[in-house]
């Protein structure tokens, strides 16, 4: 059983960690995710408030498994009414995103909440510890989303991480099963967090044209825009995308396009659909608890198959 601080502390039976995209992560695929054993997480970025309460709503019915709340600091509609917003919902896992862990973590650990952070580098990782986090997800440049622009591969970032603080780590950026996890507890992590695959789930509300991209991409097929500016971000590539690539004079958000005519409608053509380069080995859109349960097995399978490799044989 992989029974650690980051199970202890989230209450889940799994340490996996469902990625708070935008949109996508809501009731639908978060309560997939809780009732497989993991923690769901239903987004704040969208700005749509009131469509999140009652997202939120609909999850307590839906699993009375524990889920939690992201906060992506740079997307919330209105920062100021954010932390009181979460904490009337009930929850007590949040995730902190994309800005400084010292707006908020103080607050909502005054209301009783677990915080983890995330982070893109060591430097940021420091000063989430200063803030008092209770943990941190370290993300790794090759995962999709928004990112840092000057990315750092999970190879070499969570390492890092994991031998400067002695914090409970999700790693996120480029997880997918059972091998990859293994990994990333081999590299000090106690969990991981999944996104792209998550995308490409069949509870996934996204257009089937986006989880097909996926599943028909190779390991080269993400872009990595806005290097120049931030936020950086990587999506799958596409001929709208790829023309954004290596553009450093526009800012690729304001072609970023109508987030429901891509994200449910289905248009890759005129807008952006974010995703890791783990896309390149994803080739089917499978159940949620089917991921997350090959994912915790193999990930046992592994770490076994190593000691018995390694460590019980005889010289």
């Amino acid at each position: 059983m992989l029974i650690n601080r980051v199970t202890k502390l989230l209450g889940v039976e799994v340490p996996i960690v469902q990625a708070p995209m935008g949109w996508i992560a809501r009731s639908q695929l978060a309560s997939a995710v809780s009732n497989a054993g993991a923690m769901g997480i239903i987004e704040t970025s969208s700005g749509e408030l009131d469509a999140v309460r009652g997202e939120i709503a609909k999850m307590k019915d839906l699993t009375d498994r524990p889920f939690g709340v992201n906060i992506a600091q740079a997307f919330v509609a209105d920062p100021e009414v954010i932390v009181d917003f979460v904490i009337a919902q009930g929850v007590r896992f949040v995730t902190t995103s994309a800005g400084s862990p010292t707006r908020y973590t103080a607050q909502l650990k005054d209301a009783g909440l677990t915080v983890f952070h995330v982070v893109p580098t060591l430097r940021a990782a420091e000063k989430a510890v200063n803030a008092g986090v209770d943990g941190l997800i370290v993300e790794g440049g090759e995962g999709g989303g928004f990112k840092n622009p000057r990315p750092v591969s999970t190879m070499v970032l969570l390492p890092s991480v994991t031998k400067a603080f002695d914090l409970p780590v999700i790693a996120a950026g480029g997880f997918l099963d059972g091998r990859t996890m293994a990994a990333a507890l081999a590299l000090g992590a106690e969990g991981v967090q999944l996104g792209t695959v998550m995308v490409s789930s069949i509870e996934s509300p996204v257009h089937a044209n986006w989880k097909q991209a996926i599943i028909d991409a190779a390991e080269t097929d993400t872009v990595f825009l806005n290097s120049h500016t931030s936020p950086a971000l990587r999506a799958l590539r596409t001929v709208h995308t790829e023309a954004l690539e290596f553009d450093h004079q526009r800012n690729a958000m304001g072609a970023f396009g109508n987030v429901r005519d891509t994200y449910f409608g289905g248009d890759l053509d005129h807008g952006i659909a974010l995703g890791g380069q783990v896309a390149g080995r994803i080739d089917a859109s499978r159940p949620v608890a089917e991921i997350i349960g090959e994912c915790a097995d193999g990930c046992e399978a592994v770490l076994a198959e190593l000691a018995r490799r390694y460590v019980d044989s005889p010289a």
